[in-house]
């Protein structure tokens, strides 16, 4: 009897799931790669995790469009495993199952007061901004002096995103709830905090000379808050970046005063951490503490607090990711706990057979584009191992996509296609151009579906 394809699910359609069945469906191995996503619509933190004025993103989007547009890979949207699809029942029809979910939500964050109303989670604000269908189409912009707690890109990006002028941000595909929600803002400052000093900051240099080239935004940093140790000047010969990360929170070090006139202002702040959000009822400033560097680049506080009158408080401290139902989880390192992407019963436990994760939900929110794709070729590597070595087997005989559209249709699940994703960006398009922009993102769930499903919504039939 002939030997049968491999039928492999892969959740989550973000970089890392797409890399991944990019890998598989490249491998020679005969092979059927079902992509599941839970929004209606592809490409994952890419669409809904960054700040839309990066304009690689396309760059990015137009590589993962290359791999789906191909027709070998099926994208199955608005399908959540847990919800729509149990992974037992993913087991029951394919012969392996990949994680790539991601992280989705924010790092666990806790000092005092960081449950007053005021203070916010960045992944939240970012979706918001991103118009990520599941989130409130509204955002309490009210404060005129924001923090921003964290020194990566994210941190930057939000800062970026509340500082600009909003008519800076009408050449983006942001929908028309955000421009409303940013043109109501009267903010005037943001004050961007890193618990470390300046060769230790995440930044990437792009990120950086991007945030000087806003208009009518000014960046301060402040002579007091730079220092370097033995460990600092070690990180600066051993990497081109951080040298050239240095460089350019000196040359704003050494800015002249009087040139400083813009309307708004962004503060980058080093060497002090969040020690106390402050306010009754609300925030009304926060309350850091110096830190000293320890000679290996390592910091410790020094007893000396400085008090910031803020009235909101934005955590970018990292992402976390979020359980699969069914699948193993380590709640302490928020990710599928594995060995090299085979899924583990626990830290440190047994392999269990036909399970693999790669991304973020595999290793941590860390790295870039170009180390998911690596991250995607281990997994990939070993699942091809385990698939020659006879180990992969679906619990019945009835596999493939076939048989999970007839669950999804007798549950009466609207599942998306790639053919409807087309529908989708051709209609964000189409409203763009009555704006002279390249696109407006549709933001509610029930429209994203109607339109790729060719529905009636809300009396209109698209």
């Amino acid at each position: 009897m002939a030997k049968r394809s491999l039928h492999v699910a892969v959740i989550g359609a973000g970089p890392a799931g797409i890399y991944a069945s990019d890998i598989l469906s490249k491998s020679g191995i005969d092979v059927k790669i079902d992509l599941y996503e839970k929004l209606p619509a592809p490409y994952g933190l890419v669409r809904y995790g960054v700040a839309p004025d990066h304009p690689r993103i396309k760059a990015i989007i137009r590589a993962l469009y290359n791999v789906l547009k191909r027709g070998d890979i099926r994208l199955v949207g608005n399908v959540e495993i847990g919800a729509d699809l149990d992974l037992d029942e993913i087991h029951e029809h394919y012969d392996a199952v990949v994680f790539a979910t991601g992280a989705d939500r924010d790092a666990p964050f806790s000092i005092p007061g960081s449950d007053l109303p005021g203070v916010y989670g960045a992944a939240d604000f970012v979706y918001w901004y991103d118009g990520h269908p599941d989130y409130p189409r509204t955002w309490p912009l009210e404060a005129e002096q924001i923090a921003v707690l964290g020194v990566g890109n994210v941190a930057l990006d939000v800062a970026r995103m509340l500082a600009k002028h909003p008519d800076d941000l009408m050449v983006t595909e942001i929908p028309k709830n955000v421009e409303d929600g940013f043109r109501a803002s009267p903010v005037t400052d943001v004050h961007v905090f890193g618990r470390r000093g300046p060769a230790q900051v995440k930044f990437t240099p792009m990120e950086l000379r991007e945030l000087g080239q806003l208009n009518d935004v000014d960046i301060i940093v402040y002579p007091e808050d730079f220092d370097y140790d033995e460990g600092s000047e070690q990180a600066m010969e051993a990497s081109k970046m951080t040298r050239q990360v240095v460089e350019q929170l000196t040359e704003w070090v050494f800015q002249e005063e009087e040139d400083l006139t813009a309307s708004r202002r962004i503060h980058i702040h080093m060497l002090q951490a969040p020690h106390e959000i402050l306010g009754n009822g609300k925030v009304e400033g926060i309350r850091m503490e110096r830190t000293a560097l320890q000679g290996d680049g390592s910091v410790k506080g020094t007893g000396e607090y400085i008090d910031y009158p803020v009235q909101a408080v934005y955590r970018a401290v990292g992402y976390f990711s979020s359980p699969i139902p069914g699948a193993p989880f380590d709640d302490e390192r928020g990710i599928v706990p594995n060995v090299e992407g085979r899924v583990t019963d626990g830290p440190g436990g047994d392999v269990v057979p036909g399970m693999y994760a790669t991304g973020w939900i595999k290793r941590g929110p860390v790295g870039l584009i170009g180390s998911t794709k690596s991250d995607a070729q281990e997994t990939i590597g070993h699942l091809i191992e385990d698939y020659e070595a006879g180990v992969l087997h679906a619990t019945t005989d009835a596999v493939g996509w076939e048989e999970t559209r007839k669950v999804l249709e007798e549950r009466g699940v609207r599942y998306t296609t790639w053919h409807g994703w087309e529908l989708l960006e051709e209609y964000e398009k189409a409203l763009g151009a009555e704006q002279g922009r390249e696109r407006i993102k549709v933001v509610e769930r029930e429209t994203m579906t109607a339109i790729s499903r060719g529905e009636e919504h809300d009396g209109k039939l698209y």
